[in-house]
């Protein structure tokens, strides 16, 4: 089982594990989806439907850009389920056309793969990563997040004569508080970004261990897809399985997700910060497993602890905006809201538009999927959850 951390147990939340009971005659007994989500209606789940209709009808004008599908979830039930259709083809053809999964212009490739309805999820494939590893801890492949991270990776033989090296930890990876000199806070059309050219590289772990150290790890958060990348392959190092394989039968097969797809680079390792795809519906069902707090129609998926600690804002001073509290980060989770060391809301962020937003008082999950990679949208739906949805809830 795991075990969290000291500095995790400090901050753990108190994830709701069942639906809160309400007033006025809602039925807040939780659904759960079988190959498909119950449905209902806003006004039945006690939100105000002209806000909802509000918030689709400025989607469908453009206001949003180039948003894909935005799914909203309340008690398990679906209570707005809208998709949006845009011309990637045509779009794509303004740019570059080559074709390759890490053209993030192809349209065989992004936003949908290869006209099926699997959604480029970038970076929320962190935030799963993160859930399969969790499951691996609960299973005692690995001892605990304050493991060496560099103790996976002895095959690679990596430079140890920096000895803030062999001090990095799981839980530093796991939020972004590596040490590694790597430089993502700039855009992804730099060609200096340390992502980019990750993903222009034959072999993705040796770039990332060849990086120096340029902090003492567990000190600055600095966000670095490579550090994700690392946690893919200690999944699969201490499993026995390559990572894809071991959250297909760990986590997928018991929530009922059958259908997704897993980018691999060149030499064969598994895209674990930005390259998995699934839909919207079951982007979803990752939402609401923490939700009620790792549990799936009553059978256990991952641990409460792991879950509590993933959705704990460790780091809780990020990107200050327009005097809102601060955003947290845990275990590759967003916290975007947080109070007294408790989320309000949690999140998977991705690059172009992709959000897995879950308001645990509440019972909500929402799903919002895009492709605002070139810019064009007078509004962002990154607190659209917040501010617009959560006051509609009567």
């Amino acid at each position: 089982m795991f075990r969290p951390s000291h500095s995790s147990l400090l901050l753990l939340l108190a994830v709701c594990a069942c639906a809160p009971s309400e007033p006025g005659g809602i039925d807040a007994t939780p659904g759960w989806p079988g190959e498909s989500w119950p449905v209902s209606n806003p006004a039945a789940e006690g939100i105000a439907p002209e806000v909802i209709d509000s918030l689709v009808a400025e989607m469908a004008a453009g206001e949003y850009g180039l948003i894909d599908h935005f799914l909203l979830i309340r008690h398990g039930r679906i209570v707005a389920d809208h998709h949006f259709e845009h011309d990637y083809a045509a779009i794509a053809s303004a740019f570059d056309t080559a074709n390759h999964q890490y053209n993030y212009d192809h349209p065989e490739w992004h936003p949908y793969y290869r006209d099926t309805d699997l959604h480029t999820l970038q970076s929320v494939t962190k935030s799963v990563t993160s859930v399969a590893m969790g499951i691996a801890l609960d299973e005692g492949h690995i001892s605990g997040v304050e493991a060496p991270a560099l103790s996976f990776f002895e095959a690679y033989d990596p430079d140890m004569s920096d000895p803030r090296r062999a001090r990095m930890t799981l839980e530093d990876l796991l939020t972004m508080r590596s040490g590694i000199d790597w430089n993502e806070m700039t855009s992804y059309d730099d060609a200096s970004n340390s992502c980019i050219q990750m993903e222009a590289s034959d072999a993705w772990i040796d770039f990332v261990l060849d990086h120096p150290m340029r902090e003492d790890p567990g000190t600055v958060w600095d966000y670095n897809s490579g550090a994700s990348v690392l946690l893919g392959k200690v999944v699969g190092v201490a499993t026995g399985q390559r990572v894809d394989e071991w959250t297909a039968e760990r986590l997928f097969r018991p929530m009922g997700i059958t259908e997704y797809f897993w980018k691999t680079t060149p030499d064969g390792e598994v895209d674990t910060e930005g390259g998995l795809y699934l839909s919207a519906h079951d982007l979803a069902r990752i939402g609401y497993l923490f939700l009620r707090g790792g549990v799936w129609d009553g059978a256990r998926v991952v641990s409460e602890e792991w879950v509590r600690a993933s959705v704990s804002p460790v780091v809780t001073d990020i990107r200050p905006d327009n005097g809102r509290p601060d955003a947290g980060y845990g275990y590759q989770w967003w916290v975007p809201d947080h109070e007294a060391g408790e989320a309000k809301v949690f999140a998977g962020n991705g690059y172009g538009g992709q959000f897995l937003l879950v308001a645990p008082e509440l019972d909500l999950v929402a799903v919002f999927n895009g492709w605002n990679i070139h810019g064009g949208a007078e509004r962002s739906y990154w607190r659209t959850l917040q501010e617009r949805i959560i006051p509609a809830i009567r």
